[in-house]
């Protein structure tokens, strides 16, 4: 199974993170959007879609490579984040994305969400948030999560 993984990840490195972990899982490529043509998705069986979640969407990028792909024919992608509540406002967080992808038929198959540390803004001064996430347990639930979409095809 050949598979694509488009991480845009900023500030601290959390969602790359779970790239990283992903890709091993699935022997995929880890790219970033700005490194995607819209036509190169046609030669992968599976593609992820991640990044950290910025005022409760996926980072811009990301969203506006959605916008150029071609008609998605059923192919199966998933999605992933970082952010500062993780889990809790996952469905939330990823209501932007998947409503582009599915708008073009893309079956999206998974979602994978997880604390990340933060140190922007005023959480700066704070000494920031959520460190050391995303920590181990985590990524190995990212590990799983990859793995069980793998599995899935």
């Amino acid at each position: 199974m050949k598979t694509l993984i488009i991480c845009d990840s900023k500030h601290r490195g959390n969602t790359r993170k779970i790239a990283d972990v992903m890709a091993e899982a699935l022997g995929a490529t880890i790219v970033g959007s700005d490194k995607v043509q819209a036509g190169d998705l046609g030669q992968y069986d599976l593609v992820g879609f991640g990044s950290g979640i910025y005022m409760g969407k996926h980072d811009q990028n990301l969203l506006s490579l959605v916008d150029k792909l071609p008609f998605g024919s059923g192919k199966k992608v998933f999605l992933f984040s970082s952010s500062l509540k993780g889990l809790v406002q996952m469905d939330k967080n990823h209501k932007a994305l998947k409503d582009k992808l599915r708008a073009k038929d893309y079956d999206v198959i998974g979602n994978f969400s997880c604390l990340g540390s933060a140190t922007f803004g005023p959480l700066k001064w704070l000494g920031g948030i959520n460190k050391n996430h995303p920590d181990a347990e985590e990524l190995d639930l990212a590990r799983m999560f990859a793995e069980g979409v793998g599995s899935g095809l």
